[in-house]
């Protein structure tokens, strides 16, 4: 049944020829489930924030601190504009991305966007996990995601698909997110 759900889903984007690109805060688990579900449907996986790094030849945090934010979402909508190019595949965007105005307009426009949406305390287990994360640094993990939450949640609504993150193997997002994308 698995399979038959997956062909389903890989029929429905060849149709489409839309790259899926997941939305989220971090620790939502848009690269690590991206890149599953890229296997599963037998589609290249991107992950923009490596691609914004190859293209700057910095880290994301040395461009944060080099040249701030908004220096940064405007590299980050170029790339990811580039990425969402018609061709199938699976793209993992930062938390931030989808709350550019542009970066959003082409998201919904050009792509088959999925929201993957987790609790506060399963995304804190997860951040916690990696360091490099230029919105945590010096701040208490569940104050600044319970904010950004709050703030970016009701944009992130805005994806067509929602998909529930939970704190279970990252196997169970991706036969929810195969399961959305059939429907």
């Amino acid at each position: 049944m698995q399979q038959n759900s997956a062909s389903r889903t890989d029929a429905r984007a060849a149709r489409s020829g839309r790259p899926i690109v997941l939305v989220g805060l971090m620790g939502a688990g848009k690269s690590t489930v991206g890149k599953r579900l890229a296997t599963r449907l037998h589609l290249p996986f991107v992950d923009a924030d490596h691609e914004i790094e190859r293209a700057a030849g910095l880290t994301i945090p040395e461009i944060f601190a080099r040249f701030g934010e908004a220096h940064f979402r405007d590299g980050e909508r170029r790339v990811i504009a580039r990425l969402i190019d018609g061709e199938r595949k699976v793209v993992a965007t930062g938390g931030g991305a989808f709350m550019h105005e542009e970066t959003r307009a082409l998201l919904l426009e050009r792509a088959t966007t999925v929201w993957l949406d987790a609790d506060i305390d399963v995304l804190c287990d997860r951040v916690g996990r990696r360091e490099g994360r230029p919105l945590l640094q010096g701040r208490d993990p569940k104050v600044v995601l319970a904010e950004l939450a709050a703030v970016r949640n009701p944009v992130y609504a805005l994806a067509p698909i929602r998909v529930a993150s939970v704190a279970q193997p990252h196997e169970a997002t991706v036969e929810a997110i195969i399961r959305e994308l059939s429907r």
